[in-house]
């Protein structure tokens, strides 16, 4: 039997309950039920522990880097989940740790060689893709706020006042569509896929950069690649970066993606162009900014970066972006990090994972998600996303083949479609005309079911390869 003492530090609810507190009953429902022990206190209050049993120790308030050592100091712990509290160089686990998330900046511990996971002890996991639908539509929603630029709380207050008369004061008011606008994303990632396909839906002209190996399929999702992040910005409407942090570079004490959306860049950009950086605030040159804020070439700017505060001490990402404040005011919307980290129902999904994870590790040595190195005695299994997260996968083809009613209505769905254009394709010009009348109808049925089977199951973007 295996025995394991694991530390919860962070909330895994985020609904508030009839208590008034975040809701951790359904990770404490799931825990149980996979056999473990859920306790509401830490390890020294608890009491004596039932041998054999995974103990998941539930305190979410632990904050500062004090109250960590002081709970976590001297290897208490075997494993952590975290989500958005920094786990310092000092606490150690010997089995490991999940960050709740995709970034893995805040995993300081130096059991698995701080937030890179190189050449630790004890592997360093997350659970990417499980707020990938949040962040991108939170990062849509900050563009929708501002662009298409009709001042909706203006008209509302002279609507609701009787002061506003349509024949003609609404020619006052004119505005535009984001339809035939240019969206650039920098970053392929989970993320950068989903928000690139929420600009797709309202009709933008989506650009996004990455590394060369994701071109094929950034063009067969109909999106157009640019070999730069300068070339992407080129004429580009709206900008939102997707990139993460990269590799820490000791020598230089920064990350490789530091500060990479600068003057050159933003300089590119139309006019009056909207910014949004929802993945780290480190991404963006902050004085870089300013200077595009205050030339007008950026209108406005949605910055999520954390925000720490510890005994009156400011620090975090997000401390550089304050001082643009003053000079540019409404035209910055600052986020404390909240676009991934306050939804309920990812939060929610992304526990459940990390436990999974954690059981996998501690009791079958096998590693889901790993990040950075594989520790001696340890397995790696390869990526774990939601259907559709990051493309398609073994796994999920796998899922659907199993159900023969889907794999059969893919099938038909796919055989009418095909059968149609090859009718089309061998027939002569006269012969097209009454094979499009006769079967034109059944085509478009077929069509428009199969695009919507893709859709229901996920079945769109690049192909994963890893195991089943």
């Amino acid at each position: 039997m295996t025995s394991a003492n694991i530390l919860i530090c962070d909330f895994v609810g985020l609904r508030f309950g009839a208590d008034g507190n975040p809701d951790h009953s359904e990770v404490k429902a799931y825990i149980e039920a996979k056999g473990g022990v859920f306790h509401q206190t830490g390890i020294a209050k608890a009491g004596p522990l039932d041998p054999g049993k995974l103990h998941f120790f539930y305190l979410p308030q632990l904050s500062t880097r004090d109250e960590l050592l002081a709970e976590a100091g001297e290897g208490r712990y075997d494993a952590v989940i975290a989500a958005a509290t920094f786990i310092p160089a000092e606490a150690r686990f010997r089995l490991g740790g999940v960050r709740i998330g995709a970034g893995t900046g805040n995993m300081g511990s130096a059991s698995w060689g701080a937030g890179s996971g190189e050449g630790g002890e004890a592997p360093l996991m997350n659970t990417p893709g499980i707020n990938s639908r949040a962040t991108a539509q939170m990062a849509m929603k900050a563009l929708l706020k501002v662009r298409p630029d009709l001042p909706v709380d203006r008209l509302n207050a002279l609507v609701a006042s009787g002061q506003f008369d349509t024949g003609k004061d609404l020619r006052h008011y004119p505005t535009e569509k984001l339809e035939g606008k240019r969206l650039a994303v920098i970053g392929y990632g989970n993320i950068g896929r989903e928000f690139a396909r929420l600009g797709q839906a309202f009709g933008m002209l989506v650009t996004i950069h990455a590394r060369p190996r994701h071109r094929k399929w950034i063009e067969l999702e109909g999106f157009d690649y640019a070999a730069s992040m300068v070339d992407a910005a080129r004429g580009a409407d709206a900008l939102s970066v997707h990139l993460g942090l990269g590799a820490f570079d000791a020598g230089q004490q920064k990350y490789a993606n530091a500060r990479l959306i600068g003057d050159e860049v933003l300089s590119a950009l139309n006019p009056g162009a909207v910014l949004i950086n929802y993945d780290r605030g480190e991404l963006v040159d902050v004085s870089a900014l300013g200077r595009a804020l205050a030339s007008g070439r950026v209108s406005h700017a949605a910055i999520d970066a954390d925000l720490f505060n510890d005994g009156g001490t400011i620090s975090g990402p997000m401390l550089p972006y304050l001082k643009l404040v003053e000079a540019h005011g409404q035209r910055l919307e600052l986020l404390p990090h909240a676009a991934a980290d306050t939804d309920h129902p990812s939060r929610v999904a992304g526990a459940k994972q990390a436990v999974d994870q954690i059981y996998a590790a501690v009791v079958e040595h096998r590693v889901h998600n790993l990040k950075g190195s594989l520790p001696p005695g340890f397995v790696d299994m390869g990526a774990k996303v939601p259907p559709g997260i990051g493309g398609i996968t073994p796994r999920h083809l796998a899922a659907l083949a199993d159900d023969q009613a889907i794999a059969a209505d893919l099938a038909r769905s796919s055989a009418l479609v095909a059968a149609f254009w090859e009718r089309i394709l061998a027939a002569s010009e006269q012969e097209r005309q009454a094979l499009i009348a006769s079967g034109g109808e059944a085509f478009a049925e077929a069509a428009n079911r199969l695009s919507t089977l893709m859709r229901r199951h996920q079945l769109s973007g690049p192909f994963t390869s890893g195991s089943l």
